[in-house]
């Protein structure tokens, strides 16, 4: 008998572990079962987080590329306003950059017809006519910038001077110029006709 006893406790331990174990086992299911819809709600937050952020820099980078198009169509404007500015001032500054120079020739011109409309016998009043209204040209000439290039008893200089001949001269020295056969003239600096000269070779 004390030997059945014996065989018959750990049968009886055994099945009281079970249950046991069955007990917590159950215990335990209702809790993972309530701690699983947490864990999944944690990553539906961080996606909807992360939705809403892309979608305002989707948003963000709409306006500034739109701003930035609206500031090209505008430059893109302003430009061909500047365009048709300048072109339309270009074609002024040609039609009428010789107006200030014709202004002043016209008092010359009106000299001129006056000098040949004048019946007179009088060679040296007529002479002097001459002289006055060749002043009156020159200086409206100079006052648009026209200057005569220095030329007879200068240092020849390629420049300005226009060699078409040499000889000898006892009153210049050798490279010097003898003879001024065409004047030369600068306009604003710049040479617009050489002079035609003759330089001494000795």
């Amino acid at each position: 008998m004390a030997e059945e006893t014996r065989r018959q406790i750990p049968i009886e331990d055994t099945e009281a572990e079970k249950e046991e174990k069955q007990e917590a086992a159950a215990e335990a299911e209702p809790e993972a079962a309530e701690a699983e819809p947490a864990e999944e709600e944690t990553p539906q937050t961080e996606k909807s987080a992360e939705t809403a952020a892309e979608e305002d820099n989707t948003e963000a980078e709409v306006k500034a590329a739109e701003a930035e198009s609206e500031r090209y169509m505008r430059l893109m404007a302003e430009f061909q306003n500047f365009k048709r500015r300048a072109a339309r001032e270009k074609s002024d500054i040609h039609a009428y950059a010789n107006e200030k120079i014709i202004g002043e020739l016209l008092p010359v011109l009106d000299n001129f017809e006056r000098a040949l409309q004048t019946e007179s016998g009088d060679l040296e009043s007529y002479s002097k006519g001459m002289e006055l209204i060749f002043t009156q040209l020159k200086t409206a000439l100079e006052h648009a910038g026209l200057e005569e290039i220095k030329a007879l008893g200068e240092d020849f200089d390629p420049n300005v001077h226009n060699a078409v001949m040499t000889e000898d001269s006892e009153e210049h020295d050798d490279g010097k110029i003898s003879k001024v056969l065409q004047k030369g003239y600068k306009l604003n600096d710049k040479v617009i006709r050489p002079s035609m000269v003759a330089v001494v070779r000795k």
